[in-house]
């Protein structure tokens, strides 16, 4: 009896043939009530046959009576006793004084007892009682009849449904938690259903995705940084080295300074939008002057894309105001144009434009060099890939820019995608626009 599935079963069932058995004998109490007649057809039914037999008993003796009382006891397999009002019985002359005594205390629950159980009437002028007497192996035929079985059975059947439909969402919950607690993160209960049990399995469904997206987010951020400090680290003991050795010293300690310059870069944004995805609750919402943004992100740009021999165009055509965190807005912008930057030719311009479309703010960043195969474009954004191994080594590539643009974008409900502009690649940040009636903004 510990499954929950049993336990409904069960009590539904019992409540069920408690019910059932409860009513008929409810009706079998009110057989012997003098004042029940029109609740109770056997009442009447034995009122009537007091009638029929002091009818013929008056009308034709007691031939006529013993006549009417043996087909009574062929049709009903009970015996009938008319006596007069002082109990003698008008067919052997037998004193039944006693029963008479039995049906003024009204027995009502006589039916329990062991024995024959003894239905009584008295004429309407107190000269003839009646009694109809069942054995106890008949009595229970006139209330339980076997269509009573047959609706127990049934009832039976939708309390197995209505137990199974009240079981399954929690095995089905118990299933998801057990798979979960295993390391399954994506373990969810799916529940459609409108009421508490769905309520519950929805519940649980939020906590895991909670709980997949810290734990994703902590893992991800062990491997970016893991993966992402050898390189300038192995660099930095070389820079160290050379230090030491005494050979160029000012361009070895520019070389740590840059190097240490590049780390902290990197570990504030790993660590501001791993922040950011492990509690989005955190996520500043400011409103921000996006296109005040850009443009001061393409000027700070302008030094870089010299050194690179290209330079940087800006195009907007409207003031544009966006709801987020200022500073991951522009780690994922800067993060694209400084890729754009890394493969422009030289004597070629990255082009930035900002428009305002279908209530969105796009940013596109086009550069003029060789883009990427078609089939990498999915793959762009996704950490440490490399479309081409040897190229981001003369780059210098980290291999994580798009991806952390991406997830900052992604945080602020928007879109990052990438296509070939034929020449060069062409990535558009997606952002929805807030409306503001503050002319500051």
């Amino acid at each position: 009896m510990n499954s929950l599935f049993a336990k409904i079963l069960l009590w539904f069932w019992f409540a069920l043939a408690i019910t059932v058995v409860g009513s008929a004998f409810i009706s079998a109490l009110n057989v012997n009530e003098n004042d029940s007649d029109e609740r109770a057809p056997v009442a009447r039914l034995v009122r009537f046959q007091l009638e029929e037999a002091r009818t013929a008993y008056e009308t034709g003796g007691r031939p006529a009576l013993q006549a009417f009382l043996d087909t009574l006891h062929r049709v009903y397999d009970a015996r009938s006793i008319l006596t007069d009002e002082n109990g003698r019985d008008l067919l052997t002359g037998e004193d039944r004084s006693d029963l008479i005594r039995d049906a003024r205390r009204r027995a009502i629950y006589q039916i329990f007892r062991y024995g024959d159980s003894t239905v009584s009437r008295a004429a309407e002028d107190g000269k003839y009682w009646f009694f109809f007497i069942v054995p106890p192996a008949h009595v229970g035929s006139w209330f339980l009849q076997p269509e009573h079985i047959f609706v127990m059975a049934a009832a039976v059947l939708l309390c197995y449904w209505l137990a199974f439909q009240l079981t399954r969402p929690v095995r089905k919950l118990q299933r998801a938690v057990e798979r979960f607690g295993r390391g399954d993160l994506s373990a969810r209960a799916g529940s459609v259903r409108k009421d508490e049990l769905g309520d519950l399995a929805r519940t649980f469904d939020r906590m895991a995705e909670r709980l997949e997206t810290l734990l994703s987010a902590e893992r991800r951020l062990l491997l970016d940084i893991s993966h992402e400090l050898r390189s300038p680290l192995a660099r930095l003991g070389v820079a160290i080295e050379l230090a030491r050795s005494g050979d160029d010293t000012d361009s070895a300690l520019n070389r740590i300074q840059k190097e240490s310059d590049r780390l902290n870069s990197l570990v504030g944004q790993l660590l501001q939008v791993t922040r950011a995805e492990g509690d989005p609750g955190s996520l500043r919402r400011d409103l921000v002057r996006f296109d005040d943004l850009v443009r001061e992100l393409v000027e700070e740009s302008a030094l870089e894309a010299a050194a690179h021999g290209c330079t940087v165009q800006y195009q907007s055509r409207e003031p544009i105001t966006v709801s987020g965190d200022p500073e991951l807005l522009r780690r994922a912008v800067e993060n694209v144009i400084r890729n754009a930057i890394r493969y422009s030719p030289r004597d070629t311009a990255v082009e930035v434009t900002l428009a305002r479309t279908n209530g969105h703010a796009v940013v596109a960043v086009r550069d003029h060099g060789p883009g990427v195969p078609e089939e990498a474009l999915p793959r762009l954004f996704d950490p440490f890939y490399r479309v081409e191994s040897d190229r981001n080594r003369t780059s210098g590539g980290i291999g994580l820019g798009l991806s952390i643009a991406r997830r900052a974008i992604e945080l602020h409900k928007g879109a990052i995608r990438a296509r070939n502009a034929a020449p060069g690649l062409e990535v558009a940040l997606e952002l929805p626009v807030t409306q503001t009636t503050d002319p500051a903004l």
